[in-house]
């Protein structure tokens, strides 16, 4: 039955209405003869508070609001991937041929296409037992990706007839004959966006999603199903970092979630991602992306929403038994959002005026990524990894945003202004960051990268922590108060800062990095400051060592290609050599 209230209070996008006793909490409503679509967030007796996800300019007292009595929800089937969609998921692309640049009020669209058609490709057959997430049959959804259609939520028999052939994604595909009647199964599911996906266990993560970004995979590494938070100042590079790990994560699917930010920012996403090819079948890198794009211009409202809708994307994928990551750009903009209703709801405001569940809803958020056991009788396991940026005013990691995230993550990238603005990018600081999953893979890396690996990783994190202590001394002494054993871990450091920690994301070989190159670079800088060490021992002067020829390579060794990887053991064995003709007094021969 339809319920219909009328507006009492309008406050920018929070509209109160009365006579909706019925309704329930979170129903989608429609607004006015416009049909404006909302969301209600509180109920006081018959009097509903209804968060608005467009511009209410132009409406009074008297409006007409009618709720659907159903949540928010989100479509999902094949069509997702390449697509653009808002923070409610209208599909911004369809809106744009229909509308023109700028969205109307009151605009009714389908998320997905009704009209096109489907090559689906059975994977059951009748007769076949059949229940919750076991895999029916397969669409092609791109050239990279196979769309897999489960066995609805909620849904136990057995297939009574499947067919194949091509099929809108609202047609039926199979029918299967329950205990309570016969099911017809069509492409398209609905869930309700603030809802998790059920799974049959969740582990805990122990293998890396690689980047190819050396800070992060050597030093501060997410596990796949991981969670982290890239907190920084305006302008220390937190969306480069976001874009690079979307470019180059170990990942099946990304799903990008502009929430809140620049508009020119997304373009560049929607200009860069069509033209890079995914390294591992060159095809488009838009081919396994879905982008949600709710730009500091569009409505408040919806910029809360768009959270919520990236990770139920995610998780519609995560079912199907693939690795999915989620970037989410910014959760400062979602709580700022968040503080914005609170505030119009006039609810007792907590630290700096964010609400008191703060907290909480981040760690919802947070809480749906991980790594599950899927469910279905076949054993299959998902991921959703998820990476969180902040943006704290001036860069103050004491507010409640980064703190309130701090205490649910395991890995923070702390990105520092003052390594933006020496052009060291990442820039990650790597005397605040850390992981807490790092222990736990190291299994995983001496088994697939090499026994070694922890060994120079932790070489590395040593000479940079030594380095910072070092620093003082010389800034009131100067470089020539130090021994030279101290002048070598001061060179040491700036070689692991400047030759491995610092990328460029724009040059064709250095922008990823194999996690077999990572072991390279760093054994060839270990040997460098083991062989040096010696040679210092025996009384050679370390200007003479840093004179040699050899120290240009170290330097451009982040530009060696990933097939010629034996040119590391080139250059061992030559600075090997320099220095053992140092050793030996043979200065003429180096």
């Amino acid at each position: 039955m339809t319920k219909i209230g009328k507006t009492v209070k309008i406050s920018g996008p929070l509209i109160v209405a009365e006579g909706m006793a019925d309704a329930k909490l979170y129903d989608v409503v429609h607004v006015s003869d416009k049909k404006l679509v909302g969301e209600i967030i509180e109920l006081r007796g018959d009097r509903a508070s209804i968060q608005v996800y467009e511009e209410t300019s132009g409406l009074g007292p008297g409006e007409d609001v009618v709720s659907t009595g159903e949540p928010l929800s989100a479509e999902l089937a094949p069509g997702l991937l390449t697509g653009i969609f808002d923070g409610i998921q209208r599909p911004l692309t369809t809106l744009h041929f229909k509308y023109g640049s700028r969205i109307s009020r009151g605009v009714s669209v389908n998320s997905l296409s009704r009209d096109k058609k489907w090559h689906f490709t059975p994977k059951m057959k009748a007769g076949d037992d059949a229940e919750e997430g076991d895999i029916l049959g397969v669409v092609q959804e791109t050239e990279i990706i196979e769309h897999r259609i489960l066995v609805p939520n909620g849904v136990k028999g057995k297939v009574l007839s499947i067919e194949e052939g091509d099929f809108t994604i609202t047609d039926s595909v199979a029918k299967i004959g329950t205990e309570k009647g016969e099911v017809s199964v069509c492409m398209l599911r609905k869930w309700p966006v603030r809802k998790g996906r059920p799974y049959r266990e969740k582990f805990s993560p122990d293998a890396p999603m690689v980047t190819g970004q050396r800070v992060i995979d050597t030093l501060f590494p997410i596990a796949r199903g991981g969670v982290a938070a890239v907190p920084g100042p305006f302008g220390s590079g937190k969306t480069v970092v976001q874009h690079q790990l979307a470019k180059w994560a170990d990942a099946d699917i990304i799903v990008y979630v502009g929430c809140g930010e620049r508009g020119n920012e997304m373009t560049d996403v929607l200009n860069e991602f069509p033209a890079l090819k995914d390294p591992k079948t060159g095809e488009p890198l838009m081919k396994r992306t879905v982008l949600i794009a709710n730009t500091s211009d569009m409505p408040v409202a919806a910029r809360e929403a768009s959270i919520y809708t990236g990770i139920t994307i995610a998780e519609y994928y995560r079912d199907m038994g693939y690795h999915v990551a989620i970037m989410a750009d910014s959760t400062s903009r979602w709580a700022e959002a968040l503080r914005e209703m609170s505030g119009r709801l006039e609810e007792m405001p907590g630290d700096e005026g964010y609400p008191a569940y703060l907290a909480s809803r981040l760690a919802e958020f947070y809480e749906r990524a991980g790594i599950v056991r899927l469910l279905g009788r076949e054993e299959r396991t998902g991921s959703v990894t998820a990476i969180g940026a902040v943006s704290p005013p001036g860069g103050d990691l004491s507010e409640p945003v980064s703190q309130a995230t701090l205490r649910i993550v395991k890995v923070f990238w702390g990105l520092s202004a003052s390594l933006a603005y020496k052009r060291h990018f990442p820039a990650i600081d790597w005397l605040i960051s850390y992981s807490l999953y790092a222990d736990k893979m190291k299994g995983w890396y001496d088994k697939n990268v090499g026994k070694g690996f922890f060994k120079y990783r932790q070489f590395a994190m040593t000479t940079l922590q030594e380095e910072a202590s070092l620093d003082e001394i010389v800034r009131l002494v100067g470089m020539d108060a130090l021994s030279s054993h101290d002048r070598l871990i001061m060179e040491t450091a700036k070689m692991i800062r400047e030759d491995y920690l610092h990328q460029n994301a724009f040059h064709e070989v250095d922008t990823y990095t194999s996690l077999r190159k990572q072991l390279l670079m760093l054994l060839t800088i270990y040997e460098f400051y083991t062989l040096s060490e010696e040679a210092v021992s025996r009384f050679v002067a370390l200007d003479d060592i840093l004179a040699c020829p050899f120290m240009e390579k170290i330097g451009r060794a982040k530009y060696i290609e990933e097939s010629g990887l034996d040119a590391f053991d080139e250059l061992i064995g030559e600075m090997s050599a320099q220095l053992k003709a140092l050793s030996e007094g043979g200065e003429g021969d180096v």
